[in-house]
């Protein structure tokens, strides 16, 4: 294999050895050498390592190597993955365009010579067949299913209510699971409190929750240290604080109950993962996934709606409460504001309130500041 010599480019490992498959030996140098060239931008490995999955699923759909592909090759990809009968997301097939599209521009470079090696190996050469008319372009900021969605403070309600009881119905019916069910409990509320995405709550550690010199109130869940925020562009997990708000202050009750009297029924150590399993392994996201679809399928809730919603309320919320755009943007770790607008859907009452403010400044009333 073309890994076994590190530091020697794929080009001269290929002069030097005679391969039994030599269509396969050279593409698994070409993928080789693009995850160099990546490594060498510093990105991170899960993303060259998903980036390569994308290209070898490409290659077995055509049955042919990337010297062979043509521009009807992504086409006929991508009509495949619209047909599914789980069709996949614009977004998703964005993500695979623009997977091709880099790895043929490295191809194709001329400064990495596979031009040159192609055609004297099998008289062929690879070419860009990503172009402006077979590939999806980034028209709209979000790109999701429109069903998914912040909760109203209704099913916010229902929500936590719900998580609550199957503690209590576990307990009254004698069975196991009680500690285990609490754990999930707080974890939800723990997402929500913080505007955390899976990873990022599953990814905390004891050690992550701290004071806030400014806010002596919230003792030592003043905030969260999260290291494991998602990166941009394959740069690796973005480190953030999230500061506790005074509105979302009684997550710290929660927080120390778990801390000082259920967690330490999973383990004797008092540092490593915050939410251990039976087994004192961490809580994975798929389990977090499956926890919340149980409880909104109990709910009767719409099946589009996932664990994010939680995320989108936080920042619905934190701007219906009147905080910054700046502040909210930094406590969920978006690198653009235009995110953080994206996930913002105020509901009825904020609005009601804003026009009222509204009337009562244009046309007087009790409401009316300006005079």
């Amino acid at each position: 294999m073309v890994h076994e010599h590190p530091g020697v480019s794929p080009l001269r490992r290929l002069g030097n050895v005679r391969a039994l498959d030599e269509k396969q030996f050279v593409l698994d140098a070409m993928l080789s050498g693009w995850s160099d060239q990546q490594a060498s931008r510093a990105l991170s490995w899960q993303t060259i390592a998903s980036r390569a999955q994308v290209v070898r699923r490409f290659g077995e759909f055509t049955g042919r190597y990337p010297w062979e592909w043509s521009p009807g090759d992504l086409e006929d990809f991508t009509t495949q993955a619209k047909s599914r009968p789980h069709p996949a997301a614009r977004s998703t097939i964005r993500g695979y365009h623009t997977i091709i599209r880099l790895f043929c521009d490295y191809l194709t470079d001329a400064r990495y010579e596979w031009a040159t090696e192609c055609e004297e190996r099998f008289g062929s050469t690879p070419q860009q067949i990503c172009h402006e008319w077979n590939t999806a372009t980034h028209l709209l900021d979000y790109e999701g299913r429109a069903e998914r969605r912040a909760l109203t403070y209704d099913e916010l309600e229902q929500f936590f209510t719900a998580v609550d009881e199957r503690v209590e119905t576990i307990v009254h019916r004698g069975r196991k699971g009680a500690l285990s069910a609490l754990r999930d409990a707080q974890i939800f509320k723990t997402i929500y409190a913080y505007g955390l995405r899976r990873a990022e709550a599953t990814g905390l550690d004891v050690a992550d929750l701290r004071p806030n010199g400014a806010a002596p109130r919230f003792g030592r869940f003043g905030a969260v240290d999260v290291r494991w925020g998602k990166g941009s562009h394959g740069s690796g997990p973005r480190r953030r604080s999230v500061l506790t708000l005074p509105e979302l202050g009684w997550i710290t009750d929660g927080l120390a109950q778990w801390i000082d009297a259920a967690r330490p029924r999973f383990t004797d150590s008092a540092s490593g993962p915050l939410w251990p399993t039976e087994r004192g392994s961490r809580v994975s996201p798929r389990y977090i996934d499956l926890r919340f679809a149980a409880i909104r399928d109990q709910l009767e809730w719409p099946a589009e709606l996932s664990v994010h919603a939680l995320r989108h309320t936080y920042v619905t919320n934190l701007i219906e409460w009147g905080y910054a755009e700046k502040f909210v943007q930094d406590q969920v770790g978006h690198a653009y504001a235009s995110t953080t607008a994206i996930y913002t859907s105020v509901g009825d009452d904020y609005k009601n309130r804003m026009i009222a403010k509204a009337l009562s400044r244009v046309y007087g009333g009790p409401d009316d500041t300006t005079q």
